[in-house]
C-alpha cells in the first residue's frame, strides 16, 4: 500500500501512484522494518530534480522493480527540502562511502536507521542488481552489514562534530579569503571552477562588502564580470527573468533548467547591491526582473513563495525554453527573427540538444541606443508571448520557511535601493514602479504567512502548502533566515512587530540549538533523534544554519543595542573562521556577515516626518557601509529602538550614526551624513 497520497510535499505526491509501497518518513516505517526483519530503503530527492524524475520513470514506476522493493524492503520516500535534517545525515553518509553526493540519493539502512550502503542515481538494471545484492547480504552476511553500518555512523559523527578549533574572524582572515577567491577565479568566464558551474551568490555578496570596506578593485571586478557573464548567459532567462540552478558547462550557456527560490533570492541581493554601489544599468535591470520573477512566477497569492520551477516540461529538459532560428522567424517574422537570432545567439547548429539553442545575450544592450533597446524589449515581449503558449514546467508550490526568509530579505533590500534611484525621467520608471508595487505586496504576504501559519506555539514549522502548515519542525536555517528577514522588514517598514518576532525566534534558537564552544546544531534539542545530530557549518546552495543565524543575531543586535546577541554571533563566527580561511568558497555567507561585524556594523537612524521621501534617508541607504542597519521615522516611534530618544534638530530631520554602539553627533545635511559614512 502506497502511503503518500495525503502528503503535503509535491515531491512525495509525484510518487503516490507508484507500484512501490512507499512510506513517508515516520517511526511507523522503521517499526514495520523491524517487525519484518528487512532493511530500509530511503530514497531522497526533490520535486524539481531532473535525475529524480529519470529514476522514478525507470525504476519506481516499474511493476517488477516495485515488487522487488516491496518483497525485500520497507521503502521510505523523503523530500530533502521538507526534511533537510534527514537529508544532511544521509548525505554525509553517502559522501563518506562514495566520495560524492547528489540527488536522487539512495540509502540502505537497518531498521534503526543506521545506513550501511549509499549511492545516488542508479539506472534500472544496476538498481535491480543492487536490490538483489543488498537483500542477499542482509540475509546471509548480517554481521558484515551491521559492521559496515557502525563504521558509517562513526564517520557521520566525526563529520558532524562540534567543538572544533576556533579563530577570530578578523581583517587579515577576510583579506586572505578574498585573495584566495581571486586566485580561484575564472577570469575568462567569470565565477569559480569548471563545469558544472553554480552561481556563486554568497561569495559575490562577500566580495562586494569586502570591496566596500577595503576599496579592493579586484573584488569589485570579479563580482561585476561574473554578474555580467551570468546575466548574459543561458543560465538567466532572457525573456522572463530569473536564474536556473546551474550551468552544465563552464561558460553559463546551457542551464540545468530548474529555477530555485533560494538561488533567485540570493542573486537578487547580489544584483541589487551591485546596482546600489555602482549604478550599473545591467545590474539594475537584472535586479528588477528577478524581483518581478519572484513576485509573478513563484509567489502564491495570500501565502509565501513557492520552492521551485521544475527542470523538465512533460519529461523533456528545455522544452519550454529552447529555440531554433526557424521558430524565431515563426514568432517574429523574417526581419525581427534574424535580429533575435543574432542578439540571442540562436544558430542552426544549436547550443543545446537537437539543434535547439538556449537564449543568451550576445552583447550588452543596456547601454545601446534607445531605438535598439526599444526593439530588443519589443522582441522579448513577443517571444515571451509565444513561449507562454508552450507547455510549462511544473511548480513545486510548497512554502519553505528559510527560503521565504531569503526572498523577503532580498526584496526588502531591492525596495530600498529602488527608492534611492527613483527618477521620474527614467525611461523604465513605470515598469520599475510596477515591479516594486507587486514585489512589495508579495513580500508582505510572505512575511504574514510565516508569522501566522509557520509559527505554531512559538516554534517555526519548516513547510506549508495551500495555506496548511506541515508537520516537520523548523531547523536552524529556518530560524536564522526568517529572523534576518523580519529584521530587514522592520528596517523597511518601521513596524516594531517584525523586530519583536525576530527577537523571539533568535531567543528560541539560542535556547534550543546551541552547541558547545559557541557553535549550533541544525536541529533543536527536542527534535526527532536521528543516527547523529547534524551541525554542518558550511555554506553550500544556501547559507548554513549557523551562518544564517549569525546574520540574524548581528542585525538584531544592531537594531536593538542588546549586546548579548552580538556576543553570540561573534562566538559562532569563531567556529566558522577556520573554514573561511581555508575554503572561502564554502563559507561565503559567514564571510559576508564577518564583513558586517568588522565594519561595525553601522547603526543609522534618520528621524524625519517623511521617511519615504527625505533625502537623508536616501543618502543613508545609498551610502550605508557593509551590513549597516538603517531605520527612518518619527522621533520615539513605538517599537523602533534606534529612534528612541533621538529628536529632530532645530525642527529639522537628522541622522544619527553609530558604530559598535558608539554614536556621533547628529547631522542634518546629506553632505555631512555621507562624510560620516565614508
Amino acid at each position: 500500500m502506497n502511503r503518500l497520497a495525503d502528503a503535503t510535499s509535491p515531491y512525495l505526491l509525484q510518487h503516490a501512484d507508484n507500484p512501490v509501497d512507499w512510506w513517508p518518513w515516520s517511526d511507523e516505517a522503521f517499526a514495520e522494518a523491524k517487525r519484518r526483519d528487512v532493511p530500509v530503503l530511503i530514497s531522497v530527492g526533490y520535486a524539481a530534480c531532473h535525475w529524480c524524475h529519470v529514476m522514478a520513470h525507470e525504476s519506481f514506476e516499474n511493476e517488477q522493480v516495485g515488487t522487488l522493493m516491496n518483497d525485500n524492503f520497507v521503502s521510505i520516500k523523503v523530500d530533502r527540502e521538507e526534511r533537510p535534517d534527514v537529508d544532511a545525515i544521509y548525505m554525509t553518509a553517502t559522501q563518506a562511502m562514495t566520495g560524492q553526493g547528489g540527488w536522487p540519493m539512495t540509502v540502505f539502512a537497518t531498521p534503526d536507521g543506521t545506513p550501511f550502503f549509499c549511492g545516488t542515481y542508479f539506472p534500472r538494471p544496476n538498481f535491480v542488481q543492487l536490490l538483489q545484492s543488498v537483500s542477499t547480504a542482509w540475509r546471509e552476511q548480517r554481521e558484515a552489514v551491521l559492521g559496515q553500518g557502525a563504521a558509517v555512523v562513526e564517520a557521520i559523527g566525526g563529520a558532524q562534530a562540534v567543538g572544533g578549533p576556533t579563530a577570530p574572524l578578523d581583517a587579515p582572515l577576510l583579506d586572505a579569503a578574498a585573495a584566495k577567491l581571486a586566485s580561484e577565479y575564472d577570469a575568462t568566464n567569470g565565477g569559480f571552477g569548471g563545469a558544472p558551474k553554480f552561481p556563486p551568490h554568497m561569495n559575490l555578496l562577500f566580495l562586494l562588502r569586502h570591496h566596500q570596506r577595503t576599496g579592493d578593485p579586484r573584488s569589485l571586478e570579479i563580482t561585476r564580470h561574473t554578474a555580467e557573464a551570468m546575466a548574459r548567459g543561458g543560465i538567466y532567462d532572457q525573456l522572463a527573468g530569473g536564474f536556473a540552478r546551474y550551468s552544465v558547462d563552464a561558460h553559463w550557456t546551457v542551464p540545468h533548467f530548474e529555477k530555485m527560490l533560494y538561488d533567485n533570492a540570493l542573486l537578487l541581493r547580489v544584483y541589487t547591491q551591485l546596482w546600489r554601489l555602482t549604478g550599473d544599468p545591467l545590474a539594475r535591470r537584472v535586479a528588477r526582473d528577478t524581483a518581478r520573477f519572484l513576485a509573478d512566477e513563484l509567489h502564491r497569492p495570500g501565502q509565501g513563495f513557492a520552492s521551485a520551477l521544475d527542470a523538465d516540461t512533460e519529461g523533456v529538459e528545455g522544452l519550454t525554453y529552447a529555440w531554433t532560428p526557424t521558430q524565431l522567424v515563426e514568432a517574429l517574422g523574417e526581419e525581427d527573427g534574424r535580429f533575435a537570432a543574432d542578439l540571442f545567439t540562436v544558430t542552426e547548429e544549436g547550443t543545446f540538444e537537437h539543434g535547439m539553442s538556449v537564449l543568451k545575450l550576445a552583447r550588452d544592450v543596456d547601454d545601446a541606443a534607445p531605438e535598439v533597446r526599444a526593439r530588443w524589449q519589443q522582441v522579448v515581449g513577443r517571444l515571451l508571448a509565444a513561449r507562454d503558449t508552450r507547455p510549462q514546467p511544473a511548480l513545486d508550490d510548497k512554502v519553505v520557511a528559510a527560503w521565504n526568509g531569503l526572498a523577503i530579505t532580498a526584496i526588502a533590500e531591492f525596495q530600498q535601493v529602488a527608492a534611492v534611484y527613483a527618477s521620474p525621467k527614467d525611461e523604465d520608471a513605470n515598469l520599475m514602479d510596477g515591479v516594486t508595487i507587486v514585489a512589495d505586496g508579495a513580500m508582505r504576504q510572505a512575511a504574514e504567512h510565516l508569522a501566522t501559519v509557520h509559527l505554531v506555539d512559538g516554534r517555526l514549522r519548516r513547510v506549508s502548502r495551500d495555506g496548511k502548515v506541515g508537520e516537520p519542525a523548523g531547523v536552524l536555517e529556518d530560524y536564522g533566515c526568517v529572523a534576518e528577514a523580519f529584521c530587514a522588514l522592520h528596517q523597511l517598514t518601521g513596524e516594531g512587530r517584525w523586530l519583536t518576532l525576530a527577537g523571539e525566534l533568535l531567543d528560541t534558537a539560542l535556547a534550543h540549538f546551541a552547541a558547545p564552544g559557541g557553535a549550533f546544531y541544525d536541529t533543536a534539542d527536542d527534535a526527532e533523534r536521528l543516527v547523529a545530530r547534524p551541525a554542518d557549518p558550511t555554506d553550500n546552495a544556501t547559507p548554513s544554519g549557523r551562518s544564517a543565524l549569525i546574520a540574524g543575531l548581528v542585525a538584531y543586535s544592531a537594531l536593538t543595542g542588546e549586546t548579548r546577541y552580538r556576543e553570540a554571533a561573534e562566538s559562532a563566527l569563531g567556529t566558522v573562521a577556520p573554514i573561511v580561511g581555508r575554503h572561502p568558497r564554502f563559507a561565503g555567507y559567514a564571510a559576508t556577515v564577518g564583513e558586517a561585524l568588522l565594519s561595525g556594523p553601522y547603526e543609522i537612524a534618520v528621524v524625519t516626518d517623511d521617511p519615504d521621501g527625505d533625502p537623508l534617508v536616501a543618502a543613508a541607504r545609498r551610502h550605508a557601509p557593509p551590513g549597516a542597519v538603517v531605520v527612518a521615522g518619527r522621533p520615539d516611534q513605538p517599537g523602533v529602538p534606534l529612534l528612541a530618544d533621538r529628536p529632530l534638530v532645530d525642527g529639522r530631520s537628522a541622522a544619527y550614526v553609530c558604530r559598535g554602539f558608539v554614536c556621533q553627533r547628529p547631522v542634518t545635511s546629506v553632505e555631512e551624513l555621507v562624510a560620516e559614512l565614508g
